[in-house]
């Protein structure tokens, strides 16, 4: 008897989301040298790796500086106290994005405030961020959500931008008003790490002279510390590999917006995240009002980026002020679909012809 192992043909396996190992390949053997030439340095913490890393990022992002920490968390958190934000303060961020953006306003003893979104882009009301402005307003944070710029709000207080989601999306060739920008390395991301990680980049020497100060608990020499802070470093492991992926950063999210323009062409109908020009789709998403059913049909996976707007977290709750129903719309709806550098041709086709 043939055993039904051998008899039925394996069955075909999903696309999925994103997938780090695809990646991670596609880094060889550069990934591996980078790590390995670390660890035979013996150099693990502010080696040269992570200067090579931050003058890299920092050209790339047409920046004066850049500097590394530990995560996209810590890059909001620094940046906001680095700025004098802190207890009593107000931070007005979008009531669509990912829970750190908010946390870090907390971390740095500020409060929220949720403004909603714009129904088309996801991103930040400026009109509606500009009526939340009060007396205690001290910074706003637009969120670049998907890899979408967002606009650049106007409220008479600093700007601190928050481009986890957004390597390569903002013009470096163009004025900025923000005071800063914070970026994420977590794996996921376009330019994603090994390890968790992050970096603010600004032409402000002396804010980036005082990050780099709260990075490493305030210390300005040998145990001599003239801030009070914690430890948000970014190893030279990270910025070894960070540095391997930026190299190809640039044809990755050209990639990214083929995958994104092939699907939007197969389901026109689909109600997309507005197109931009600097788009760099970190995540091609679409609202569908039958989610539930829609992501059942569907012959590859999908995701829900995100399921429950500021508004709506419990842990978030106390610091609702006003109705955020786009925002809520938005996490009711949301859909985000395979999109990857390392996708093949015959899943984009095939995520083609299921959304036709």
């Amino acid at each position: 008897m043939v055993p039904v192992s051998a008899a039925e043909p394996s069955p075909t396996p999903r696309i999925p989301v994103v997938d780090l190992a695809r990646r991670a390949r596609s880094l060889e053997p550069e990934l591996s040298e980078a790590v390995d030439r670390v660890v035979r340095s013996g150099a693990y913490l502010f080696g040269p790796e992570l200067g090579a890393f931050e003058a890299e990022f920092a050209a790339f992002t047409g920046k004066r500086h850049a500097v590394g920490v530990s995560s996209g968390t810590d890059a909001l958190r620094l940046a906001l106290v680095a700025l004098g934000v802190g207890p009593g303060d107000e931070v007005i961020v979008p009531a669509f994005t990912a829970v750190p953006t908010a946390a870090a306003v907390c971390a740095a003893g500020a409060t929220p405030v949720f403004v909603d979104v714009e129904p088309d882009t996801a991103t930040l009301d400026e009109a509606r961020a500009r009526d939340a402005v009060t007396t205690r307003t001290r910074a706003v944070i637009p969120v670049h959500l998907y890899g979408r710029p967002a606009v650049i709000p106007d409220l008479g207080v600093p700007v601190l931008e928050d481009a986890a989601q957004a390597h390569g999306a903002l013009d470096p060739s163009a004025a900025s008003t923000s005071a800063a920008t914070a970026y994420s390395f977590y794996p996921t991301k376009n330019l994603g790490g090994i390890t968790d990680g992050g970096a603010i980049v600004t032409d402000d020497d002396d804010l980036a002279a005082t990050l780099r100060l709260l990075r490493a608990h305030g210390v300005t020499e040998h145990y001599v510390h003239t801030r009070v802070s914690t430890n948000a470093r970014l190893s030279d492991v990270a910025a070894a590999a960070l540095r391997v992926g930026l190299r190809r950063l640039t044809a990755d999210n050209a990639r990214r917006r083929t995958i994104a323009a092939r699907y939007r062409a197969a389901a026109p109908d689909l109600r997309w995240q507005t197109e931009h020009e600097r788009h760099v789709f970190h995540l091609c998403v679409a609202r569908v009002a039958d989610r539930d059913e829609f992501r059942a049909a569907m012959l590859f996976d999908t995701g829900v980026h995100y399921p429950l707007a500021l508004t709506q977290q419990p842990a978030y709750r106390e610091f609702v002020r006003a109705a955020c129903p786009e925002a809520e719309g938005w996490a009711a709806e949301c859909v985000s679909f395979p999109c990857f550098p390392e996708l093949t041709d015959d899943e984009i086709e095939a995520v083609c012809r299921a959304i036709r």
